[in-house]
């Protein structure tokens, strides 16, 4: 079974759906990326699930991710967003997960909240999190050091890093091996995974992306494939390669991966890590959206 741990869905915006007026330029795509699109693209890759993250132009709602639950709950699981600045949050934890197909928060520090993991916006929200039972995905930004200190206090806060920790950012800078390096070390904390997702985004060269196995591996050899979930966080960059080739690029040319290794990191440690049965093939039997 194989299980994306990165897709971003949202539907245009519009009257009732406006967006903050920085986000018309971070969407990824001039035209939405449906749950019913994501659907063709995960049947025609052989893609079983696949975990939404709402993306950060819509701002901090998660409707449209629950509605694709509600229409497809063998096929999608969401982590959700919660405004850190906003002390209403604080309410919403302990009940998070109690929302159907809700599974975690994703953390986005951009946008104006580059600071917030060092300024003590955030400091609020890691005990909440880790008494919640809550697991978090968040995007590091360079502030490892930081992301390594509430992993140490918070120890039964289970911390989901995005993307090999690097970004479009660090790959423009010539940084990517010593942020990789960075992520890498957070090993240390059992309580810390890792996302190997959207390498295609980082790598200078078209599929297979030679140029960025050794940072792949540096990550594998650090975390162990149990602790390692692949991605796609597709919509950033669609037209590099297909959907399917984003699947075999670690199943068919990752040589330093043993079948084994494989089964974990495309499926099975996420599902394992989520609770989320593994179940029979879900294509055949998921529901059509209603019309």
């Amino acid at each position: 079974m194989i299980v994306d741990s990165q897709v971003h869905l949202w539907r245009a915006e519009a009257p009732d759906r406006p967006w903050p007026a920085w986000g018309r330029e971070m969407v990824h795509l001039a035209d939405p990326l449906t749950f019913e699109r994501m659907i063709a693209l995960m049947d025609g890759g052989g893609v079983d699930r696949a975990i939404i993250v709402p993306p950060s132009w819509e701002g901090d709602r998660n409707d449209y991710a629950l509605e694709a639950v509600r229409l497809y709950p063998d096929r999608f699981r969401v982590f959700g967003r919660v405004a850190l600045d906003d002390p209403r949050s604080r309410d919403l934890l302990p009940g998070w997960t109690s929302q159907p197909g809700m599974a975690g928060v994703r953390l986005t520090f951009s946008a104006g909240k580059e600071n917030w993991l060092r300024d003590g916006t955030a400091d609020w929200f890691w005990p909440a999190a880790e008494k919640a039972g809550v697991p978090v995905m968040l995007q590091p930004m360079d502030c490892f050091d930081e992301v390594a200190r509430v992993a140490e206090r918070h120890p039964a806060l289970r911390l989901v890093i995005d993307h090999f920790g690097i970004s479009r950012v660090v790959v423009a800078r010539g940084q990517t091996a010593e942020t990789i390096a960075k992520c890498a070390a957070l090993a240390k904390y059992p309580n810390v995974f890792v996302k190997t997702s959207s390498a295609p985004t980082y790598s200078n060269e078209p599929w297979p992306f030679s140029d960025m196995e050794p940072h792949i591996r540096r990550i594998f050899d650090a975390f162990g494939p149990r602790r390692c979930f692949w991605g796609t966080d597709v919509s950033i960059s669609f037209d590099k390669c297909s959907y399917r080739e984003r699947v075999t690029h670690f199943t068919e040319r990752l040589s330093f991966l043993s079948a084994g290794d494989r089964d974990w990191a495309m499926g099975r440690a996420l599902n394992e890590f989520l609770g989320w049965s593994a179940g029979a093939r879900a294509a055949s039997t998921s529901p059509k959206p209603e019309t």
